[in-house]
């Protein structure tokens, strides 16, 4: 089933006001986005239209509720100009995932892929060409039924809308790991992309800026020892020659990029250990010289090397100038991204003009 998706054209593109060379992440968004309703048990009135803000009704029940999903997914060139997508039906699903969390009604694969290349094909002259840069899409989900009454939502919106960013992290990253705040618990909804998860962690992000660093290690409670996420990604570590990363426990989001890299280093014969780590073990293996990369993962920033982890009065460097295997699965990503190494996984696809009624 193709579904009609309605096209409405900004009548003056707001493209040549765009410093393609100075992008700050996540502030200038493109001409277009796309927008659904749910009511009645249905998703209805799918339509592309002029960026613009939306009217929303002060006792929406996203506002006082929060049932707000979203997912962060990009768009690139390749090396020959041509706009392509790196996994989006693994995008499509885990809002989905998302939505069932948090009670909202799943919304359509083939509504999500088509809207998807229809709007990215419209607004294709938007994404920068560089292997920092890319398209940065929002799809996102709200509760929009009037009422103040604590239950699920009768009535949602559904959007998408774009950005043409630059690097998230520009250099190596300094982490503090927090033993006062937690990110999430097991059976809570860490693992979901609830717009509340974000809110909850700007506190302690913030507190850990204003001692020098740059993001937030999450340990678990109720003893903060066993490590979820670095800030809004997910981590790797390299420990006497074995890659490592935290295990999904229903407290950690199951990462794209963090699904890639272990398949990226599976095809290269080189295991990933999904298992508990510990502050402790960190530590230790920091003492013994067997710390040898740290690095973030996700959707935004890629792969981001970290340079130091502050637990305490202890402080973990690491020689982010040797860090092979995060340079070599960043080099794999970009490379799968821009067309110059062969896509064996099945990885990207090209953007389509969908026929526009």
């Amino acid at each position: 089933m193709k579904y009609n998706i309605k096209v409405q054209k900004t009548k003056q593109s707001r493209l040549a006001e765009v410093d393609f060379d100075n992008l700050p992440f996540g502030k200038v968004f493109t001409d277009h986005m796309f927008v659904a309703d749910y009511e009645d048990g249905e998703w209805k009135d799918a339509r592309i239209e002029p960026f613009a803000p939306f009217s929303i009704h002060p006792a929406a029940m996203v506002l006082h509720y929060g049932q707000a999903i979203f997912e962060g997914m990009k768009a690139f060139k390749n090396k020959d100009g041509e706009p392509i997508f790196f996994r989006p039906l693994e995008h499509a699903k885990r809002i989905n995932a998302s939505a069932h969390r948090m009670c909202m009604p799943d919304f359509p694969a083939e509504l999500f892929e088509d809207a998807i290349h229809q709007l990215v094909d419209l607004d294709q002259a938007w994404i920068p060409q560089g292997k920092d840069s890319a398209l940065y899409m929002r799809p996102f989900m709200i509760a929009t039924d009037e009422f103040i009454g604590v239950r699920p939502s009768e009535k949602y919106r559904f959007m998408i809308f774009c950005c043409p960013v630059g690097a998230y992290y520009a250099k190596p990253v300094k982490l503090y790991v927090e033993q006062q705040y937690v990110r999430a618990v097991a059976g809570g909804v860490g693992e979901a992309k609830a717009a509340g998860n974000y809110a909850a962690a700007l506190r302690p992000a913030l507190e850990a800026q204003q001692k020098g660093y740059d993001q937030v290690m999450w340990t678990e409670a109720p003893d903060f020892k066993k490590i979820q996420e670095i800030g809004t990604m997910n981590i790797f570590f390299v420990l006497d020659g074995k890659v490592v990363t935290p295990k999904t426990n229903g407290a950690i989001l199951k990462g794209i990029t963090r699904k890639s890299i272990i398949a990226i280093l599976a095809s290269k014969g080189i295991e990933v250990e999904e298992r508990d780590i510990t502050i402790d073990e960190l530590v230790e293996a920091h003492k013994c010289g067997q710390l040898q990369e740290a690095f973030g993962a996700g959707t935004a920033a890629v792969v981001s090397q970290v340079e130091l982890i502050a637990y305490g009065d202890h402080e973990m460097k690491l020689d982010v100038a040797n860090a092979k295997v995060a340079a070599e699965v960043k080099a794999t990503i970009e490379g799968l991204r821009y067309g110059e190494i062969e896509d064996t996984f099945g990885w990207t696809e090209a953007v389509r003009s969908l026929e526009m009624v």
